[in-house]
């Protein structure tokens, strides 16, 4: 059969044609040991499994209902009206949705690089430009100069800012993160918090203790992504939220479909917030287990940066390709990241529990010749 050659189909819009959409994982992940995509490696509370296990068979057919879920995660925040929390199908909804609503052709988005992959799709899907400012130094250190520059001169329509910033693991002091939203009011914040439970790194409690009940009222133009994929164990469920001030909440919210998060992720998420606990003891044994692997590596002479979030990036003196599989082969999966700028040559390795990372750390030693 012939292939089908461009004019043979209706084109989509220019910026889809000429759109590499992000690599996301897909097959044959389950039964390795996933160190690759920075998910809980242990799985969801009790509570979680109970609750989908108790979805009646009739309810199926039911259009998800979300009454209370936007007061349940304001409180697991501190207390943040319904209103200023939107309800998306995991943190990429957002982004998209972010972006959808408020990029158009010829406006900047502006960024930092390395960064989250997705950020780049979404923004390009909408004919932005991308500015991306590297991270500076062998420290990847966050370039606070070179940003606030770009803010006075490009006058970007959404900077988007991972704290702590996945891969590099670079962390932002909150409150710089706030006066740089001050001195750019016309420019839409996005602050990326989905690895924030490992650093304690948010705005959230600056914004509610300059605020008089609205915590977004000094700060219109901040928006906050979290996620209860990286924690509470249920990125299969795909939940996710935006908080801001209400009338950008709405905006957002308007170019999403009336049903984004599905039942089971609706009762998985209760089920996830009334369970702090759990959430809580298991960042703190990856917290442990990142600092054993830390010095484990600091032992051996290996480079690695990480400050914050669930993972470390580590530079195999064998080389990234060749450890990669290895590592593989024993059944572990971790992430190249080659043809990154500033971290080619490094694997981004997620931090699991202390005996995963044990075993992790067996085959690391195996595949890059440590004694």
């Amino acid at each position: 059969m012939a292939q089908p050659q461009p004019g043979d189909w209706p084109p989509a819009r220019p910026e889809v044609e000429n759109l590499h959409g992000y690599s996301a994982p897909l097959e044959g992940r389950r039964g390795l040991l996933r160190l690759d995509f920075n998910e809980n490696t242990v799985g969801p509370s009790p509570k979680v499994v109970e609750a989908i296990r108790n979805i009646p068979a009739e309810h199926y057919a039911i259009y998800p209902e979300y009454d209370g879920l936007r007061e349940a995660f304001g409180r697991s925040l501190g207390g943040i009206s319904p209103a200023q929390i939107g309800l998306f199908n995991g943190a990429d909804a957002a982004i998209h949705a972010i972006c959808q609503a408020y990029g158009s052709r010829g406006e900047v988005m502006l960024t930092t690089s390395p960064t989250f992959g997705y950020y780049s799709p979404c923004a390009r899907m909408q004919g932005m430009v991308i500015n991306a400012i590297p991270h500076e130094g062998k420290a990847l250190a966050f370039p606070l100069q070179a940003m606030r520059r770009a803010l006075t001169q490009l006058n970007p329509k959404l900077l988007l800012l991972c704290n702590p910033n996945n891969p590099t693991g670079t962390r932002i002091e909150p409150q710089l993160i706030l006066e740089l939203a001050a001195a750019a009011p016309s420019t839409l914040v996005v602050v990326d918090e989905l690895y924030e439970a490992f650093t304690g790194d948010s705005v959230l409690p600056l914004l509610q203790a300059k605020s008089d009940g609205d915590p977004f009222s000094h700060y219109r133009n901040l928006v906050v992504l979290r996620s209860l994929s990286k924690t509470a164990g249920i990125a299969g469920l795909r939940v996710g939220i935006a908080a801001g001030s209400e009338p950008v909440v709405d905006r957002i919210s308007r170019v999403t479909g009336p049903y984004d998060i599905n039942s089971f992720g609706v009762s998985a998420a209760f089920a996830a917030l009334e369970d702090q606990d759990h959430i809580d003891a298991y960042v703190a044994e990856v917290l442990a287990a990142k600092a054993w692997l830390v010095e484990q590596l600091l032992s051996a002479g290996i480079r690695h940066q990480g400050d914050g979030g669930n993972y470390l990036l580590i530079w195999p003196r064998s080389g990234a390709a060749n450890c990669e599989a290895e590592l593989r082969s024993a059944g572990i999966l971790v992430r190249s990241m080659a043809g990154k700028a500033l971290i080619d040559g490094a694997l981004r390795v997620s931090i699991g529990t202390g005996e995963q990372m044990q075993h992790f750390w067996q085959a690391y030693c195996h595949c890059d010749g440590i004694d």
